[in-house]
């Protein structure tokens, strides 16, 4: 009999997380607007924008998430190239330019984000209980507190579900859920804010999860060796 009721747990446990995972798969598009105290232009190339999803994973231009787990490709090649031809190289980098850069967080690092936090400079999330429809989900508002060096609280409205995507979204934000309206501050006065204007279901096969071939690992440590000789070496065009 013990044994008929352990299993009967061990099944509805089963089946709770699979209940519990998103198996959305699709795609978020996005409008991109200058909502700033300072106005930014942005190009009509650049106002638009959209987010693959596949369950737990998101893809975002170059940028994939997996759980908390991101990987960036970054490509300067067209950089290393240019400055070749002016005559000027790298002191140490020989490679193309062209990395995969990882980083990873846990669930803690993220909620502390929700700890409320007045000091300059730092923000903070408030789930606020109040829900609506946003393209045919249910989306919860979420205020980003961020204070400023005389102390001012400068919020942000922001609106996400948890309907869509992995438990937190990292490219976006630290959210909680799937951001469909999301501001990010830019510093000294600019931001930019995402609204969702379309989400198409379907469409989106795991193949197209992956980042593009070509491109080697790199630790943090070795990509910032690189940025720093790459700024140095910029700036020899400017003298």
């Amino acid at each position: 009999m013990k044994k008929i009721i352990l299993a009967a747990t061990i099944m509805l446990l089963t089946l709770g997380n699979i209940q519990a995972q998103n198996n959305f798969r699709g795609i978020v598009k996005y409008k991109i607007e200058s909502t700033g105290k300072v106005d930014i232009s942005i190009k009509p190339e650049q106002s638009t924008t959209e987010i693959k999803v596949y369950d737990n994973k998101i893809l975002s231009g170059q940028t994939i998430q997996t759980d908390f787990k991101v990987a960036q490709a970054a490509d300067f090649s067209q950089a290393i190239a240019y400055l070749a031809a002016n005559g000027i190289e790298l002191e140490t980098y020989t490679g193309d330019g062209k990395f995969i850069v990882r980083a990873e967080t846990t669930k803690e690092a993220i909620d502390s984000g929700y700890i409320e936090d007045k000091v300059a400079g730092h923000y903070y999330y408030e789930i606020v209980n109040e829900t609506k429809d946003i393209l045919g989900f249910t989306a919860q508002k979420l205020i980003m507190h961020r204070y400023d060096e005389e102390g001012v609280d400068n919020p942000a409205e922001c609106w996400f579900t948890t309907q869509i995507g992995p438990e937190y979204c990292i490219i976006l934000g630290n959210i909680k859920g799937f951001p469909l309206v999301f501001t990010q501050e830019l510093g000294e006065g600019r931001a930019i804010t995402y609204t969702a204007t379309e989400i198409v279901k379907g469409k989106v096969k795991e193949t197209e999860m992956l980042l593009p071939a070509g491109y080697k690992d790199a630790t943090e440590e070795e990509f910032k060796n690189f940025m720093t000789e790459l700024q140095e070496a910029a700036s020899l065009l400017e003298e």
